[in-house]
């Protein structure tokens, strides 16, 4: 049987429930009401600002009944009724553990199976693509088969859950030997693991490269947790993953003319209470580091070149060979990708564009409501 209490100044809401006891601040309350004059019944948007709550706001009387709370707030006078099962679902009078790698992300090294999605199943069956959209969401990375080998296939994939994000290269770029490129993706040279557009703030959060060609000897694709990089490496030395966390890396590109785009921000991006939040890691577009104090610059590279073994460590990547007809798409926020040197003989190409995690996100958590 829940009960509820008030301290004498109002100010404070505790609900006891089998022998426990939270606390719920009435400001918070307040803020947090559930009815249609404070929050639009059709979209659930608050239709208050802080500045239409009383700065002396407080319960004046609270009660149970059934599985609701009813508070009638002074001075204004009004009473707000909630659910005992929301307000248990946003409790927040407890000190939780925070742990360095989000809930639902699930950090892997070479060991992982690739995961795959059929990409005729995934067009027709909803199932099938909540469960696409949530190993992209668990892992950072996925493959589909079974794709159009065409120009343009890529964007009937970004159909499936969201927008492509335009940028200066163009709604989506050409992955193929040029002459004279614009980046060094556009050559036969093999690359390291790396995040795409670290010199963009927001970076674009889903890369998705398809296979149209690839006849050529080598141009495997892998791919690396660069969260299972940074769990790494803070084991290992935890001095270090606080220089590369604490102190700003700088990355630049001006490999165009008419385009200058610049970013500072830290190759392991903490939240402000330490959870992983983003990895920006691409040596080819790293620009001088000028954020590091002088007497921390030797560590930092100590660290920044050991971070760089971890990623370079092939017990950390899994490898494949697209096939024409095959995609995949990364979280570019943390999962980086490479590829091995490919020769002249044969041909090689691939089509990718950019994305945006938040309406992969959205996609997946529709399906999985509606489950």
């Amino acid at each position: 049987m829940a009960q509820v209490s008030v301290s004498e100044d109002g100010s404070v809401l505790t609900l006891e429930q089998a022998g426990k006891a939270t606390r719920f601040h009435a400001v918070w309350l307040r803020d947090n009401a559930l009815d249609p004059e404070t929050r639009a019944v059709g979209n659930g948007q608050r239709l208050i600002t802080m500045a239409d709550i009383p700065g002396d706001i407080r319960v004046e009387a609270a009660s149970v009944a059934g599985d609701t709370v009813t508070c009638r707030f002074a001075p204004e006078g009004k009473e707000a009724v909630f659910p005992l099962d929301w307000l248990n679902a946003h409790a927040y009078d407890t000190a939780p553990e925070v742990l360095l790698v989000p809930d639902g992300i699930e950090t892997w090294d070479a060991g992982l199976p690739v995961p795959v999605g059929d990409f005729a199943t995934l067009q027709t069956s909803e199932p099938a693509l909540r469960d696409w959209l949530a190993a992209v969401a668990r892992f950072g990375f996925a493959k589909v088969t079974g794709l159009p080998a065409e120009s343009g296939a890529l964007f009937q994939l970004v159909d499936l859950f969201g927008y492509v994000r335009e940028t200066n290269y163009g709604r989506h770029f050409e992955v193929r030997a040029e002459v004279n490129p614009t980046n060094l993706a556009y050559t036969g040279l093999g690359l390291q693991a790396h995040t795409d557009n670290p010199y963009r703030d927001p970076v674009p959060t889903l890369q998705i490269l398809s296979c149209i060609e690839n006849s050529c000897a080598g141009g495997d694709s892998m791919v690396v947790d660069g969260f299972r990089a940074a769990e790494r490496l803070r084991d290992e030395m935890p001095d270090g993953f606080e220089l590369l966390s604490q102190h700003c890396a700088r990355f630049d590109y001006q490999g165009e003319v008419g385009v200058h785009l610049s970013s500072r921000r830290p190759m392991i991006e903490l939240s402000p209470d330490g959870q992983l939040q983003q990895i920006r890691f691409n040596s080819r577009s790293a620009a001088p580091i000028t954020d590091v104090p002088f007497e921390k610059m030797a560590d930092y590279y100590v660290a920044y070149r050991r971070f760089a073994e971890i990623i370079d460590d092939l017990d950390m990547a899994v490898e494949f060979k697209l096939q024409p007809g095959e995609a995949f798409i990364v979280d570019n926020t943390r999962v980086m990708h490479s590829r091995r040197a490919f020769s002249g003989a044969g041909h090689r190409w691939l089509q990718g564009c950019y994305a945006d995690k938040d309406g992969l996100l959205s996609k997946l958590s529709t399906l999985e409501t509606t489950a």
